[in-house]
């Protein structure tokens, strides 16, 4: 899990928008995006563990080819966007809330989307 947190600001501020949204997007089937804790790093490493739990790498009843149904289980369960307010041109996210890219099959090089509108 990498903190996107600082990039989105980075963009949001860019854009000179005081008020709007912001979406971020991770165009790929075996990554995903969320809303977490920021601030404690053993959240990362129980959030990734619990999921290793409920999703297991290997399963007997696994199909598909490439052999990573796990990632594509664990983007879905995450979820591809995550949409955060922005007001006076600052993301709107609680105090310990940060935004986090989820890899699930990599390392990859991949694509964050940035969308800021008012």
């Amino acid at each position: 899990m990498v903190s996107l947190t600082r990039e989105v600001q980075q963009a949001v501020a860019a854009s000179n928008v005081q008020h709007g949204q912001v979406i971020v997007y991770v165009p790929h089937t075996t990554a995903g995006i969320t809303i977490n804790e920021n601030a404690d790093p053993d959240v990362v490493h129980d959030f990734l563990k619990q999921l290793d739990e409920m999703v297991p790498w290997e399963q007997p009843f696994y199909r598909h080819g490439e052999g990573n149904s796990a990632a594509h289980v664990k983007a879905s369960m995450m979820g591809s966007s995550v949409t955060v307010l922005i007001e006076d041109g600052r993301l709107v996210l609680g105090t310990w809330q940060g935004i986090w890219y989820c890899e699930f099959d990599g390392p990859r090089t991949r694509t964050a989307i940035v969308s800021v509108t008012d």
